[in-house]
């Protein structure tokens, strides 16, 4: 299953094919390059060439929601991606940092329920926690990530919605870019062995935190806990 952002139109528009219905004639044009495609939080103007190039794909889409879009921009780009309200047509990536992560989670999921669109709801803790230090090392700390998660679990149940999706960064490796888990990685920790060369990743011991973390929320939820 491959994934990505799409950034480069000249380089997807090059993956782009048509394809031919045989029951009925139509035309639909697939990115044959990924199975899910995704605008970036940069790149989603509503009159840019990425929402133009985005809505004419049959593939199913990812957008990326930050805390610059407002809830009626997020409609509009919805009735412009999504006009058949398909069923899982769109998957909305939130990453709002974990202080602004309440209220505009909840604010973008109240005015996607006043809709017609189905959406599938997805938490990127990631890119909104990341902080550059003094050094000019770019690192995210486990704790707010894990935070902005814990509050969009507790969100989406708030306001009758699902959380269907995380989105990470990682590696199986060994190294030591973000900070803190169940390694206590410090700050100074990182020169150990940060390899990244754009962001910082969860490593091995990081991302089972995480994992056994999601598992016992669900674990705890049919007992009726809500608490990541």
């Amino acid at each position: 299953y491959m994934s990505h952002e799409g950034l480069h139109l000249d380089y997807e528009e090059c993956l782009t094919r048509p394809h031919v219905s045989p029951k009925d004639g139509s035309t639909s044009y697939y990115n044959l390059g990924t199975h899910f495609l995704w605008i970036g939080d940069r790149t989603r103007a509503l009159d840019g060439a990425h929402v133009e190039y985005f809505r004419g794909l049959k593939n199913p889409i990812g957008v990326k929601c930050g805390p610059s879009m407002n809830p009626d921009e997020l409609v509009r780009l919805l009735d412009i991606l999504d006009p058949h309200n398909e069923i899982g047509k769109v998957t909305l990536i939130t990453r709002y940092g974990h202080q602004k992560v309440d209220p505009l989670l909840r604010q973008h999921i109240e005015a996607v329920q006043k809709t017609r669109h189905r959406v599938v709801w997805c938490c990127d803790p990631m890119h909104g926690n990341t902080q550059v230090l003094e050094n000019g090392v770019k690192t995210r700390k486990f704790e707010n990530i894990l935070q902005e998660l814990s509050k969009s679990f507790r969100i989406h149940k708030e306001t009758n919605s699902k959380l269907m999706g995380v989105h990470f960064e990682l590696t199986g490796e060994g190294v030591t870019e973000c900070i803190g888990g169940s390694m206590e990685l410090s700050q100074t920790d990182l020169d150990k062995n940060y390899q990244t060369y754009c962001d910082p990743r969860l490593n091995y011991e990081q991302s089972m935190d995480i994992a056994f973390l999601i598992a016992k929320y669900f674990g705890n939820l049919r007992n009726g806990v809500m608490s990541l």
